[in-house]
């Protein structure tokens, strides 16, 4: 009987390929079909803006199309409990930002989530960072965080008033840590998003505010509010005169919003790193940076371990303040 002829090398491959499980052979062909990033929150916003830069910058080195589709509701739980539970493949993943940690804190204190944040996702890499900023009005005598602290502490059911966008937002509970860090009582108001709130510290009603700059950069441009510090671990460039927490004299009131990508538990190590070197990449062209300075926030390129650390990080300090000050949070 005749033998056969030794396999080419396109056989042989195809062969080899046969026997790999059906998972192996179609991550190594990854990407290979349209890429989703998913936005928490509504469209038009800083995190969808820089979801869809990323996306923009991807798609062609990737080779698929990546897409940005925003799934908001319940505070952020509706899109991370989609990503959360899609198939850890390196298709659905979620930008991610400072807030949805906050989300997973309010477990802490009675509210039920669909999802561990810390447990079913995996971080990817972080990409930017931004500090928040305390603002009082133009006309105020509060001049300095210490003059706020004192104010608090001489008139406790009185001295300041401080309005937010919303029980539980970053403008609430940023807020509250200071009074936690420096032992004072603060009068919370909140509103139903800033701009109300704004306008009631315009009028006096409201003794001071806390948000990112971005939030009150017109105001400081037209000096109708002054910003009184940054919580920055660094002085903010975009703020380059006001002090920071630390030179204030409170070096634990240190807040950073940051953003990030993340996706499924159990994403490949070598979709994360493919993912995380595109993040890398991408935060060293001048246009990224540009689109950054539009929300105050400077470029934060790091490792998966690193956001990681982050995460858990910020999940445990917002449950410990959730607890200590009995913040309930529906």
């Amino acid at each position: 009987a005749a033998t056969s002829a030794p396999a080419t090398g396109a056989a042989a491959a195809a062969a080899a390929a046969a026997l790999l499980p059906a998972g192996a052979s179609a991550q190594a062909a990854w990407p290979s079909r349209p890429i989703k990033i998913v936005d928490v929150f509504a469209p038009g916003g800083s995190t969808d803006t820089m979801a869809r830069a990323l996306a923009n910058k991807m798609s062609p080195r990737l080779g698929q199309p990546v897409v940005v589709e925003n799934r908001n509701g319940a505070g952020g739980a509706v899109g991370i409990d989609f990503v959360a539970k899609a198939p850890p493949d390196g298709y659905t993943l979620l930008m991610t930002v400072t807030s949805n940690a906050v989300l997973q804190a309010t477990a802490t204190v009675g509210r039920k989530l669909p999802f561990d944040f810390l447990k079913d996702l995996a971080p990817i890499g972080e990409i930017a960072a931004a500090p928040v900023v305390i603002v009082v009005p133009a006309d105020s005598p509060i001049k300095t965080l210490r003059d706020l602290v004192n104010i608090a502490r001489s008139k406790p059911d009185s001295g300041i008033r401080y309005g937010s966008s919303g029980v539980g937002s970053i403008s609430h509970i940023g807020m509250e840590l200071l009074a936690s860090v420096a032992d004072v009582h603060l009068m919370h108001i909140p509103y139903r998003g800033n701009s109300l709130a704004v306008t009631d510290l315009l009028g006096g009603q409201l003794q001071a505010m806390l948000g990112s700059v971005a939030t009150f950069a017109g105001l400081l441009e037209s000096a109708k509010v002054r910003a009184i510090v940054v919580t920055s671990p660094k002085r903010s460039p975009f703020l380059p005169n006001v002090p920071t927490s630390a030179e204030a004299g409170l070096p634990d009131f240190q807040i950073e919003v940051s953003w990030g990508l993340m996706g499924p538990a159990g994403l490949s190590p070598d979709v994360v790193k493919r993912l995380n070197s595109e993040i890398a990449l991408y935060l060293t062209q001048p246009e990224l940076r540009d689109l950054l300075s539009q929300v105050a926030a400077t470029p934060r390129p790091g490792t998966p371990d690193e956001m990681g650390r982050v995460n858990a990080f910020e999940v445990a300090r917002w449950s410990k303040l959730l607890k200590e000050r009995n913040i309930k949070i529906d």
